[in-house]
């Protein structure tokens, strides 16, 4: 099992995944029509469907997305410590947004 694991994480550092991830450039990325029209029509169909609940997961990852590049998110580990004060409202906020995705999937029926 863990010559598995191994060969496994060894795959997934050659992709650079987490490094393509953290490099994009948003900008680029929606303002490029192959990534922003099946976006969009991807968006306006969940309109059309009145799936409100994937729209609003949509925006939450987005968000998320968002959220991790600030400058904030920079600070939270200064000189290799971890500033508690500073994860403190990162972790209510994201405890708010699990309790929110656990009521879209749970909490409510369409």
């Amino acid at each position: 099992m863990g010559e598995m694991w191994n060969s496994f994480t060894a795959w997934f550092d050659s992709t650079h995944l987490l490094q393509q991830i953290t490099e994009v450039d948003y900008i680029g990325l929606f303002t490029n029509p192959w990534f922003l029209v099946p976006f969009a029509l991807s968006i306006a169909y969940l309109i059309y469907k009145q799936s409100w609940k994937d729209l609003v997961i949509i925006v939450i990852l987005i968000a998320i997305w968002w959220v991790s590049g600030t400058e904030y998110m920079e600070t939270l580990i200064v000189d290799g410590e971890l500033q508690i004060a500073k994860v403190l409202p990162v972790a209510f906020g994201g405890a708010c947004v699990l309790g929110l995705i656990i009521y879209l999937f749970f909490g409510r029926s369409d």
